[in-house]
């Protein structure tokens, strides 16, 4: 049994050169090649010569006009923050409150201001009537109170005194019965026309002088004298004064230079208590509100 050959093994051989592979230069490359010249050439001489052949068209004149809003410089930047912190206009109500915060506020301040002036005072003038009871000058006392008190007769009277200063209540005290003495050796002194009696008793006080103390009434020298002395020793001097004008005129003149003395202590004393309740009675006011 024979089997019949395949068709395909009975075809004739193929040329060897059709199994060679396919060129790559072939006439298609090369056309591509001078296309891509082409274009290239034709991109330079747009470029190069584009602008002449072709000017731009112009632009209406109605495009040239319209120009856009050149934008607003910036502010600086502390006008900004100035006017973004500015607080709101205040209405009519709220700057009558303010004005009225204001005026309470400042009249606080006015009343704090005095109160301090007439809480100094009030110690200036403690410290004034301290000194002025001494036999001392009291000048820098009255000057430290000056500063911070209101000028008055008081003062002014005091700054003449205040230098020299006066005796105090208790040197007068001690000083008084050399010269009560005195005063009434001169007023038991016999006149021109005094009698024998008289000159001889006249005589006799000038060797022993012998005068009444304690609770003496009457208005005799001695009942003055021991009157004058109590109240001396119990620091008034006012009404010892006042007692020592019941005196005769030769009393009087025998103790002139104590009185004298005792007037500028007197003078003294009822000024400063003057200044110094003047003093309290502002402090005082103005604790209570006063104005």
């Amino acid at each position: 049994m024979s089997v019949d050959p395949d068709p395909a093994q009975l075809s004739p051989p193929r040329d060897p050169a059709e199994y060679a592979p396919p060129k790559l230069m072939g006439l298609g490359f090369w056309v591509l090649i001078a296309f891509g010249v082409l274009c290239v050439a034709a991109g330079a001489g747009v470029t190069a010569f584009g602008p002449t052949l072709f000017p731009p068209k112009a632009k209406p004149a109605a495009l040239e006009t319209q120009v856009a809003p050149r934008p607003e410089a910036p502010q600086p930047l502390a006008q900004a923050l100035a006017e973004s912190t500015s607080p709101p206009p205040a209405s009519a109500s709220s700057s009558a409150e303010l004005a009225a915060l204001n005026a309470r506020i400042e009249s606080l301040e006015t009343t704090q201001s005095r109160a301090a002036e007439s809480a100094a005072a009030a110690l200036a003038a403690a410290a004034l009537l301290e000194a002025a009871q001494t036999s001392r000058p009291f000048s820098d006392e009255l000057s430290a109170l000056e500063a911070v008190a209101p000028a008055s007769a008081d003062l002014r009277s005091l700054r003449s005194l205040a230098a020299a200063g006066a005796p105090s209540r208790a040197a007068l005290a001690v000083e008084f019965p050399d010269y009560a003495a005195r005063a009434a050796a001169a007023a038991r002194a016999a006149g021109d026309g005094a009698g024998l009696w008289a000159r001889i008793q006249a005589t006799l006080s000038r060797v022993v002088m012998v005068r009444q103390v304690g609770e003496v009434r009457g208005k005799g020298v001695d009942a003055l004298l021991a009157r004058a002395e109590r109240q001396l020793n119990d620091g008034d001097v006012d009404h010892a004064l006042v007692t020592l004008g019941g005196l005769s005129p030769a009393g009087r003149e025998a103790i002139e230079p104590w009185l004298a003395r005792a007037r500028v202590r007197a003078e003294i004393d009822r000024r400063v208590s003057a200044v110094r309740a003047r003093a309290l009675e502002d402090l005082a006011r103005l604790s209570r509100g006063g104005a």
